[in-house]
């Protein structure tokens, strides 16, 4: 059997936050950098995992099921668990896995493992399936093999990414619009700020997000928030009785009116605009969703007291990164002043580096 070479990036999520298990919209870009899996495929019943950022290797059957593999593993397990779910070929091997995309930051780290597996073992096996439907498999595996209720997002900014373009995501059928997203040609630049503060999208505040928005959804009389966009939401607030649910809807919708807002700007080419939604968007996460930190308010704060356009935390919450739009001209002045903030603070030094939209996952 042939060595097969799969690559798929990380992502950034421009705006949109927890909206995509809300069926809403969010508009993430792929980025440039992406984890490679260089699969050799034996004809065995095991698939060996190796990877240049983990000591040693793990070994799992390709019939193992949840519960049955543990730590990184679960990632690629998860996935070959969830491809012959939907009726798929696997086939056992060899997996050495290498990567640039930051791990615990927010940058999907795991779905660029999840859909560069998946790819890999589909290229072994001569199956040619839908971008949607690797990103459905993939979102399985994640969600009922790993045990992270997350949504879709991630899989299909990594599979359908572009260069210079955003993703306008509607979650509702899945659809994915390509947005230009050039900001090199108008002087600017995406500054992306690690808190390296890690997130963890399995532990029980995100479940407890997605639950909220499963409550309020009941409470509102609709199977999915998405049903309720539009309407009045003040009078919408006032059928849900428990406050914390009525600040979580709050965020949702509002956020889901910023996407599309953002989308509108870009076309327009109105950055300025597009930073004030970013903004926006850090406020209804930290106020309403409560989802941010101290650590990474400060460094929101930072980047827009000190010249960018705008600034959001990115990713499920609790750490991870903060994006802003900042001129190409001052990247340097801004991310010293940030990072002076944020040891003055008594935070670690982040680590700070610009990104730009990159192109999808592919293989050979």
């Amino acid at each position: 059997m042939n060595v097969v070479v799969a690559r798929a990036p990380g992502r950034i999520n421009l705006i949109g936050e927890h909206t995509d298990y809300n069926q809403g919209f969010a508009m993430p870009i792929a980025l440039e950098e992406r984890t490679t899996v260089r699969f050799e495929p034996d004809g065995s019943d095991v698939i060996t995992v190796g990877s240049t950022q983990e000591v040693g290797r793990s070994t799992f059957a390709l019939q193992a099921q949840p519960g049955e593999v543990e730590g990184w593993a679960a990632y690629p397990a998860g996935v070959v668990w969830a491809l012959q779910a939907a009726g798929h070929p696997v086939v056992g091997g060899v997996m050495s896995v290498t990567s640039d995309v930051p791990i615990g930051a927010g940058l999907s780290s795991s779905a660029a493992l999840e859909c560069a597996v998946l790819l890999a073992i589909n290229a072994a096996t001569g199956t040619n399936l839908e971008l949607l439907e690797v990103a459905r498999i993939a979102q399985h595996g994640e969600n009922d093999f790993v045990g992270a209720p997350t949504g879709s997002m991630d899989q299909l900014a990594s599979l359908h990414g572009e260069v210079d373009r955003a993703l306008l995501i509607d979650f509702e059928d899945s659809s994915v619009t390509p947005v230009v997203f050039d900001l090199a040609s108008h002087g600017l630049t995406l500054l992306v700020v690690d808190s390296n503060a890690a997130h963890r999208h399995s532990t029980g505040e995100y479940a407890s997000r997605r639950e909220s928005c499963t409550r309020a959804a009941t409470a509102l009389g609709v199977d999915s928030l998405r049903r309720v966009q539009g309407n009045d939401d003040a009078a919408l607030l006032e059928r849900i009785d428990d406050e914390v649910d009525r600040r979580r809807v709050r965020h949702i919708l509002s956020e889901n009116q910023r996407v599309l807002d953002c989308a509108k700007a870009l076309r327009a080419k109105g950055f300025r605009k597009v930073g004030e939604l970013m903004t926006q968007s850090h406020a209804s996460m930290r106020d309403d969703f409560e989802i941010t930190t101290a650590h990474v308010d400060l460094i929101a704060d930072s980047a827009v007291r000190h010249g960018a356009l705008g600034a959001r935390m990115t990713g499920g919450g609790f750490g991870g990164c903060v994006i802003a739009i900042v001129p190409a001209e001052d990247v340097d002045a801004i991310a010293g002043a940030i990072e002076h903030d944020i040891t003055r603070g008594g935070f670690p030094a982040p680590t700070v580096f610009t990104a730009r939209a990159g192109a999808g996952a592919s293989w050979s």
